[in-house]
């Protein structure tokens, strides 16, 4: 007869792999993903280096999970700024999304920079690509939405939205990574928005 993980077996496996990547997130908001190994990993969360490895066979696999894990949840946040519940226009909902998007990178510093910028393994690169297309993707529906509405001029939208997400990201990358002054942030932001609105004609 087969074994087969109870309820309360599956619960508990599910809250280890979450505390165990709550653990992996801090090490790469500290160092990097550099300083993220499985060692590391293991000693931070107090557990035998084989109980990661039950969870996340390489490293490999351990930094593409909290690449995805941290990604995607500034994809959401960004996703909210530009549909909110009540719609108001596409101008200010893209100054809101942009706005989102560089206060909480310069918030979250030398995670941010990680996951923007650091020479990752190949697998976390892939991840990078996939999640810079859907930033891109949110911000070509609200080009396109604003086209329709007559707020933005006509333009390739898929351009436009590809060539903000790479502005955005080259706009932060230095000062993510060698530390911006709390005084100088509020004028990176406001330059970050002027351009994006140029860019697109807004």
């Amino acid at each position: 007869m087969s074994y087969r993980p109870t309820a309360k077996t599956e619960a508990h496996r599910a809250a280890q792999h979450e505390s165990l990547l709550k653990a992996a997130t801090a090490i790469v908001a500290a160092g990097g993903f550099q300083a993220l190994t499985i060692s590391q990993l293991a000693k931070t969360a107090g557990v035998a280096t084989g109980t990661v490895y039950k969870y996340f066979t390489s490293k490999a696999r351990l930094c593409s999970e909290v690449f995805k894990l941290a990604t995607e949840k500034e994809v959401n946040k960004v996703h909210d700024a530009s549909f909110p519940a009540l719609v108001a226009p596409c101008r200010d909902r893209m100054l809101d999304a942009v706005t989102t998007f560089a206060e909480r990178a310069i918030l979250s510093g030398r995670l941010a920079y990680a996951l923007i910028a650091e020479p990752v393994d190949p697998a976390v690169e892939a991840e990078r690509l996939i999640y810079r297309k859907a930033y891109a993707d949110i911000y070509q529906r609200l080009i396109e939405e604003g086209i329709a509405k007559g707020e933005f001029p006509p333009q390739t939208a898929s351009v436009s939205a590809a060539a903000l997400v790479g502005g955005l990201a080259e706009a932060l990358v230095v000062p993510l990574g060698q530390g911006l002054p709390t005084a100088e942030q509020p004028g990176l932001i406001k330059a970050i928005k002027q351009f994006c609105l140029r860019a697109i004609g807004g």
